[in-house]
């Protein structure tokens, strides 16, 4: 509620400057409209002067004779210093006195656009952004140092009650509370599953589910060792679970090139696991690891 009401107090000002020159409307600019006499002579003059033009190029393209070239030169200029003279009677044009006097006037800059109005807006957006980072940092930042611990530590004893006794934890809850770490997991956000995980922990201790997939988490980072020994506080719990006996043996296989000891793991696997997929290529990485023992290709 804080950032939302300091987002409104500097966020709305610094809209309204930003947005302000588009919703004020100008007034449209009225053209200064010429004398229809003074439009005609000057688009006859303009008519005289082209036809010159023209007679010159036509005599040196050989299409007009000397004599012609003259005589109609004579002509047009003469035509052309009449309609200057008749301009000139007229005295200045509209159009040239409002050139004129916006050449004399200096631009009127609005005020929305002035330096110092601009540098204001710009420092008030500035510190909009300053305080509103600060309010999210504030209100958002991540979890406490504790909550992000990478290694899985001894079993945090579950909360208590009045007179010592645990407080029990619903089994969807904690369900629902595995799933969010597994999706955490899946989506590389590892610092929030760790915590997740770390979190179902708090409320069941012996959860093996939990405690392996922090032993995935080691695995991840190449932490080897850290990562066998959350397999096999899981195993210790709980000696038949797949998940810790199939990590496990990938772990000594790939980590740690302790081929014996995965083949020996895989086959655990192998004995509690049921017909599948699972099952099939567990029994294949035992026979690549038999291969790697004896230096024979894996077949």
């Amino acid at each position: 509620m804080v950032i939302v009401f300091a987002a409104l107090a500097m966020g709305v000002p610094a809209g309204l400057f930003v947005l302000w020159p588009l919703l004020v409307r100008r007034g449209p600019s009225r053209p200064v409209a010429l004398d229809d006499g003074v439009a005609a002579l000057e688009a006859e003059k303009v008519l005289a002067l082209r036809a010159i033009r023209e007679l010159e190029l036509d005599r040196e393209a050989g299409l007009l004779a000397d004599d012609d070239y003259e005589e109609l030169r004579t002509r047009y200029e003469g035509r052309a210093a009449a309609i200057l003279r008749q301009l000139d009677a007229l005295g200045p044009r509209p159009s040239a006195i409002a050139g004129a006097a916006r050449r004399a006037a200096p631009p009127h800059v609005p005020w929305t656009q002035r330096p110092l109005v601009l540098a204001g807006g710009a420092l008030a957006i500035l510190v909009f952004g300053v305080v509103l980072g600060v309010l999210v940092v504030r209100f958002t930042g991540p979890a406490p140092p504790e909550m992000r611990a990478e290694l899985p530590g001894p079993a945090a004893a579950p909360p208590t009650g009045e007179g010592g006794s645990a407080r029990p934890i619903p089994k969807a809850m904690l369900e629902g509370m595995l799933r969010a770490a597994h999706a955490s997991l899946d989506a590389g956000r590892y610092p929030e599953a760790i915590a997740a995980y770390k979190a179902v922990l708090k409320r069941d201790p012996q959860n093996v589910d939990a405690i392996t997939h922090l032993g995935v988490i080691l695995a991840l980072a190449g932490h080897a060792d850290a990562a066998l020994e959350a397999f096999d506080r899981a195993l210790a719990i709980d000696s038949s679970y797949p998940h810790a006996l199939w990590d496990k043996a990938r772990v000594l296989y790939e980590l740690r090139q302790d081929y014996a000891g995965a083949i020996a793991a895989w086959e655990r696997f192998v004995a509690v696991a049921p017909p599948g997929d699972d099952r099939e290529q567990a029994l294949s990485r035992i026979g690549e690891a038999r291969a790697r023992l004896t230096g024979a290709p894996a077949r």
